[in-house]
């Protein structure tokens, strides 16, 4: 089973429309994973009407409008891993253990926030994922999502995918 992560879209505020690479894995993947700040409503009809699975949660950068449709946590399990979807962690210091502590039925932790792609194991085992942003790179060098695969209780061969620079708007 192919995943496909992302968080922090923020469209139309940080960039018009996803970038094509990111578009274009859509028909491969099986489940897309969003962890909040869609900022606008048209992302997430975009992606319920090309994704074949959708798992996404609201951002703190989200209206009523996407409150309204999205849960603050969302949660899967897929081939036997045990997923988790949420937008904000808190700091980077201690955030396995706090994770670990309030989801200790997990195995695997999607969040977003920060914009900063991040890949650590909590001493539970709990994996923390963060796909960055495909479209606000922040203070990292890309815009970032990742792709992995599920199988047999196992998430195998995770995949940071690093966008080309977008064209000045």
């Amino acid at each position: 089973m192919r995943l496909l992560l992302m968080s922090d879209t923020h469209l139309p505020k940080r960039a018009k429309i996803l970038p094509a690479p990111l578009l274009a894995e859509l028909p491969h993947a099986d489940v897309v994973f969003h962890a909040g700040d869609w900022v606008d409503t048209e992302t997430l009809d975009l992606l319920e009407a090309r994704c074949r699975r959708l798992v996404g949660v609201y951002g703190n950068n989200d209206g009523p409008d996407l409150r309204a449709r999205l849960p603050e946590v969302a949660y899967a399990e897929l081939e036997g891993v045990r997923f988790g979807v949420i937008h904000e962690t808190g700091a980077k210091q201690g955030r396995e253990q706090r994770c670990a502590a309030r989801f200790p039925g997990l195995d695997v932790l999607v969040f977003g926030h920060s914009h900063i792609p991040w890949d650590t194991t909590a001493p539970t085992g709990l994996r923390l994922l963060n796909p960055g942003s495909p479209t606000d790179r922040r203070r990292q060098p890309h815009c970032t999502y990742m792709t992995a695969t599920v199988a047999d209780g196992l998430l195998t061969d995770l995949e940071l995918h690093r966008l080309p620079p977008r064209a000045p708007r």
